[in-house]
């Protein structure tokens, strides 16, 4: 079982002590004159020894993840570590072990992607610890002056040393007062680390260094900035995985916004990137997001159903309705967890990403790849607004019922991809793909709303169902059943307007 901690902290070195200490670590300013400091209290020094685990090319230190078997100190065990922000990562520990355990296996596999994992660094550390107290003794900042002995493993040894300091805020305390400690650390002359860590300065310092992200050259073709945008997404999909796996707020609906992404720009700009080479990773894709959808639409439905029974005035509640729409999402997400987590354990999803990596690593480009994005670009997007106005004149042109509901969700999915692929052209053409985007989000978003009121409408009738089967009123449901029927309605009647103003302008010249 592993816990969670959120790990925020400022790291410094010592303007005079490059290398390790030899008389003793360096001695801290006085720090019970900052403001909310009412005691620092010696802790003594601790020996640390940790092992750095990653692949022989390094793909956790390129994505700034850490991976270590740790002996020593009050926290010894395995510590998996994600960056959230600069100086902020989410740390999670395992007891120690002789094995890597499997829940922190799975939470690398989407960096590792099937490469093994073997020890690259050892860190040797003796820590002397201080601790800031607050009032009544609360916690407020351990500060800790580390001596560091790096040694790179694998091959030839190599080794190197140095003196730091870290200032980390305990757990619930005020950021501000580790502002407060950073400006006073400073005033006394220690220096802001350029190191994001210690591992990555072991690696910086030991050699090889960690391979540079292919970012490639500043985008100048149609083709670089198509890259570019690939890449990012690509790295999205990385991310966002183990994310997904800790059940992070919102990360499935932004794993699967990736997951569209990337297929928008395969499949749209077929004449820079060729189809024939991207077309079965956009249907690997499209397998990822579908799969994604039941996860993120379970969630959406429910909250939406909640609120809409939390309106109805008590009278109208017959019957056991919260307790009835409870089973129903506790059921269908449990199903729908079940395969998100199958999902991203197949060996279908890794070979996505090495698919992507092989693909960025030497992109299938074509003629239009070397043009200027403002030639390219517009003629793909044109030829994509075309295609959703012909699903959009179809769906109006049908009389209410399944079938229109069916085509105006086809002009929906249709929007969604002219939407994500202009904003991917947004960088190379400027402000003309923006503001087209912005007019297709437009229908997009009346589309979407519609399509939730056709499901909402559904999930009702299958409440109201299973509430009949058990005997209980299905009265509450029925009226929920007309509200999302009217929704749906509304949309149909408001679409007409709101396509017109996008028609009126169409997509981007080129």
């Amino acid at each position: 079982m592993t816990d969670t901690t959120r790990e925020v902290e400022r790291t410094y070195v010592f303007p005079d002590s490059p290398g390790g200490a030899t008389g003793g670590p360096p001695a801290l300013p006085d720090l019970t004159g900052v403001p909310g400091v009412a005691e620092a209290r010696a802790e003594g020094t601790v020996g640390l020894d940790a092992v750095y685990h990653d692949t022989a090319d390094l793909r956790l230190a390129a994505g700034h993840v850490t991976l270590r078997r740790r002996e020593g100190g009050h926290d010894a065990g395995w510590h998996l570590k994600f960056p959230v922000a600069p100086g902020v990562r989410d740390e999670l520990h395992a007891p120690l072990s002789a094995e890597l355990p499997d829940e922190l296996a799975r939470l690398v596999r989407s960096r590792t992607r099937g490469a093994d994992l073997a020890p690259v660094v050892r860190l040797v550390t003796s820590r002397t610890v201080t601790r800031l107290l607050g009032k009544g003794g609360t916690p407020l900042v351990e500060l800790a002056v580390d001596d560091v002995r790096a040694e790179r493993l694998g091959g030839r040894l190599t080794v190197t040393s140095w003196m730091e300091a870290e200032a980390e805020l305990a757990p619930g305390a005020d950021p501000d007062i580790l502002r407060r400690v950073d400006k006073r650390l400073r005033g006394a002359g220690l220096i802001p680390a350029r190191s994001p860590s210690k591992l990555a300065r072991a690696l910086a310092e030991t050699g090889p260094p960690v391979p540079p992200r292919e970012d490639g050259p500043p985008p100048r073709t149609a083709g670089d900035h198509l890259l570019a945008h690939l890449r990012e997404q690509a790295e999205a999909l990385q991310t966002l995985d183990p994310a997904v796996r800790r059940g992070q707020p919102d990360s499935v609906h932004q794993l699967r916004v990736a997951a569209r992404r990337l297929r928008s720009v395969l499949r749209v700009y077929g004449s820079v990137l060729d189809r024939g080479a991207t077309r079965p990773v956009e249907a690997e894709l499209r397998r990822l997001g579908a799969a994604l959808g039941a996860d993120r639409d379970t969630e959406v439905l429910t909250g939406h159903l909640r609120e809409r029974i939390d309106a109805l005035p008590a009278p109208l509640l017959l019957g056991p309705v919260e307790a009835r729409l409870r089973l129903w999402s506790v059921a269908r997400g449990a199903h729908a967890r079940d395969l998100t987590l199958t999902t991203l354990d197949d060996r279908r999803h890794t070979a996505l990403l090495d698919a992507l990596a092989a693909l960025l690593a030497d992109p299938p480009l074509r003629g239009a790849a070397a043009k200027p994005p403002r030639k390219a670009l517009p003629k793909a997007l044109a030829k994509e607004y075309r295609g959703l106005a012909r699903r959009v004149d179809r769906a109006l042109a049908l009389p209410p019922g399944e079938e229109r509901d069916l085509a105006l969700h086809s002009a929906r999915k249709a929007a969604k991809r002219v939407r994500y692929a202009a904003q991917a052209a947004v960088p190379g053409i400027g402000r003309p793909a923006a503001r087209f985007a912005k007019r297709v989000k437009k229908v997009q978003r009346l589309l979407g709303e519609h399509q939730d009121a056709v499901v909402a409408r559904a999930a009702v009738r299958e409440l109201a169902v299973q509430a009949h089967a058990a005997g209980e009123p299905s009265f509450t449901w029925g009226l929920l059943h007309a509200d999302e029927d009217a929704r749906a309605r509304a949309c149909e009647r408001e679409l007409p307007r709101v396509w017109r103003e996008v028609a009126k302008r169409g997509a981007p010249a080129g």
